[in-house]
């Protein structure tokens, strides 16, 4: 009980001062060459089952990466990001939960518990990776790494989102308080999906347009 009360005057706190918005992400030399001919598609991860994750699973649409917690103030947005993939799914825009227990501790769960969270309260379809650490330094996951240096900015609470390109490059970052239906997001996805598919590439690593 006192943890939780904790928590919440912590977050009451970071939302007080602005820290929900976004953090400054480290901008280094070392960083910008890491990362200078990636994209989204280049990074490996887990799903929240523990499987392989390959991003790239996602080239060609735009996709809503948002780090999750399940005992935060923002938490019911998970049903606005639900019915966000509901309804642009068939659009080719997906959205991917990151959980992170970054932010006031607000997601300690494990994996199973995390899973059961969302199925049962939200009924959560979306893609989940494995629970993860969002904020810079040791640790860092390198999704988030990426993010945060092409971008500048990191999550500074719970439920930061990020719209990325068909290109899979970041569009736009969106704090917490940016709902999953407000209008700013949905245009920001509207303009992403006008954008070209990049070509699909053959086993030979070649376009369909440029095989001979």
């Amino acid at each position: 009980m006192l943890q939780n009360i904790r928590h919440a005057i912590v977050g009451a706190v970071l939302l007080a001062t602005g820290a929900a918005c976004a953090q400054q992400a480290p901008q280094t030399p070392e960083l910008t060459e890491k990362w200078k001919d990636k994209s989204m598609y280049s990074i490996q991860t887990k799903a929240l089952d523990g499987t392989a994750m390959d991003l790239s699973q996602f080239k060609g649409k735009v996709v809503v990466v948002v780090n999750v917690a399940s005992r935060c103030g923002y938490t019911p947005q998970y049903a606005g990001l639900q019915k966000l993939y509901d309804e642009m799914k068939g659009k080719d825009v997906v959205v991917l939960g990151v959980p992170s227990n970054d932010f006031g501790g607000q997601e300690p769960g494990t994996a199973q518990e995390i899973a059961t969270f969302c199925s049962k309260n939200y009924g959560v379809t979306f893609p989940i990776t494995e629970k993860s650490q969002t904020t810079a330094g040791k640790g860092q996951s390198a999704l988030y790494e990426f993010l945060g240096t092409r971008t500048g900015k990191l999550p500074g609470w719970n439920f930061c989102k990020y719209v990325v390109g068909r290109d899979g490059q970041p569009v736009q970052f969106f704090g917490s308080s940016t709902k999953p239906d407000s209008a700013e997001l949905r245009t920001c996805i509207e303009k992403a999906l006008e954008a070209k598919a990049p070509p699909q590439q053959s086993a030979a690593g070649q376009s369909p347009a440029t095989k001979s």
